[in-house]
C-alpha cells in the first residue's frame, strides 16, 4: 500500500458523468483544489478549459500512479453505470492508500460491495434525490435534508398556530418534539432561533428533529 505524503491535499474526481461533474464543478467553484480524471474523449472535450482534468483510465492502477494519486487527500469515484469499473477504480484507490474515498453506488448491493473493498463513504444520489423529492412533492416543506438515523432538517413555512408568537411562548420542542433552528424573514438576514424569536406568517423556518415528527409538524394547518 502506498504511503500518503504529509502535505497531500485536494480531491481527485474520477468519472465526469452527472454526479462526478457536479462534484468537480462545485469544488472548483468553491476554490478547492480538484483534479478530474475521465477516459472518454467526448466528455473530455466538453469539460476542457472548465475544469482541471486529465484523460486517463482509473481502472488502470498505473495510470492513477502517473496522475499522482498520492498528492490528494480524498477521491470521489463518480463512475456508477459500470459496476466492474466502479469496483476496480475503488480497489485501486484502496491499494494506493487513499485516506478518504467517496464512491457512487447505483444500488444497495453495489454499495455493499464498495464498502467491503474499502470505500469510506458510499453515496446513493438517485435514491437520496428520490427520497428527498417524496418529502417535498405536494407538501408544505420547501427543502428536506436527511442527516441519518431518523434525524432530518427541513425548511418550511410556519404552521398558522405559531404566527405572532415568540419561540419561548410556543415551546415547540415540548409540544411537537422538534426544534426551530432559525428563521428567515423577507428582506432580513438569517436569524438563529432564540426564545425571543418571533414567528410571522410570511417567515420561513428551519426545523430539525425526528423525520416522522417533522412531517407531522409540517402538515399542521
Amino acid at each position: 500500500m502506498a504511503r500518503k505524503e504529509k502535505d497531500a491535499a485536494g480531491t481527485l474526481v474520477i468519472g465526469l458523468g452527472r454526479f462526478g461533474s457536479a462534484v468537480a464543478a462545485t469544488l472548483n467553484r468553491l476554490g478547492r483544489e480538484v483534479l478530474a480524471i475521465e477516459k472518454t474523449p467526448e466528455i473530455i472535450n466538453q469539460w476542457q478549459g472548465r475544469l482541471p482534468l486529465i484523460q486517463a483510465d482509473g481502472t488502470n492502477v498505473e495510470a492513477l500512479e502517473q496522475v499522482g494519486v498520492n498528492d490528494f487527500q480524498s477521491a470521489v469515484v463518480g463512475v456508477g453505470s459500470s459496476l466492474e469499473a466502479s469496483v476496480l477504480i475503488t480497489a485501486n484507490l484502496v491499494d494506493l492508500g487513499m485516506p478518504a474515498i467517496w464512491a457512487k453506488a447505483t444500488s444497495r448491493e453495489h454499495g455493499r460491495i464498495l464498502q467491503r473493498i474499502g470505500a469510506h463513504h458510499v453515496v446513493y444520489p438517485e435514491f437520496d434525490a428520490g427520497q428527498r423529492t417524496a418529502h417535498l412533492v405536494g407538501g408544505p416543506m420547501l427543502d428536506y435534508i436527511e442527516m441519518g438515523k431518523g434525524f432530518s432538517i427541513v425548511k418550511m413555512h410556519p404552521p398558522q398556530e405559531t404566527h405572532g408568537f415568540n419561540l419561548g411562548e410556543l415551546d415547540i420542542p415540548q409540544h411537537y418534539g422538534v426544534k426551530v433552528l432559525g428563521v428567515m424573514s423577507p428582506g432580513q438576514p438569517f436569524e438563529y432561533a432564540s426564545d425571543t424569536t418571533r414567528i410571522n406568517s410570511n417567515d420561513v423556518i428551519i426545523v430539525s428533529g425526528d423525520a416522522t415528527l417533522l412531517e407531522k409538524f409540517a402538515q399542521r394547518p
